[in-house]
């Protein structure tokens, strides 16, 4: 699977570990910035990111911010796009469940790399339930009209 990429200078650190975790599951990557610790504006990176996914460039995206939250704003802002924001594996597992989320938004500013790392493993292995689910999935689509 390939993975977009995405952060702000709040989430540099935990991008850059989110990078190994992914090679070490077999999964490549496109690293859409930033790229320091430098102050930069969250919504260039997260848009980037999720652009890349809602034209099929990437399969699935993964942005971080300190609080993850911003960033999936941004990134839901996009056309296509179901980014959850995401504290811990039970949620990670649950947005692919029911929700069928192409990307997932990670708060470096909570997130420690352990519970990243389980979240990364989860959400790019935890498969859509579809059934009831996606009739509800359908109705949040059509709300970008």
């Amino acid at each position: 699977m390939k993975i977009a990429l995405g952060c702000d200078h709040g989430g540099y650190e935990l991008k850059e570990f989110v990078k190994t975790v992914l090679e070490r599951l077999g999964h490549t990557y496109e690293d859409f910035g930033c790229y320091s610790k430098e102050s930069c504006d969250y919504p260039d990176f997260g848009e980037a990111a999720a652009r890349a996914v809602a034209e099929g460039k990437c399969d699935r995206g993964i942005v971080i911010c300190t609080t993850g939250i911003g960033i999936s704003i941004a990134a839901n802002k996009v056309k296509g796009i179901r980014c959850a924001h995401c504290a811990d594996c039970l949620q990670a597992e649950m947005t692919r469940r029911h929700n069928d989320a192409n990307m997932m938004a990670i708060g470096a500013g909570f997130t420690g790399k352990n519970m990243a790392e389980r979240m990364v493993e989860v959400f790019l292995s935890t498969e859509f339930e579809g059934g009831r689910h996606a009739r509800r999935v359908d109705k949040i689509m059509a709300i970008e009209g």
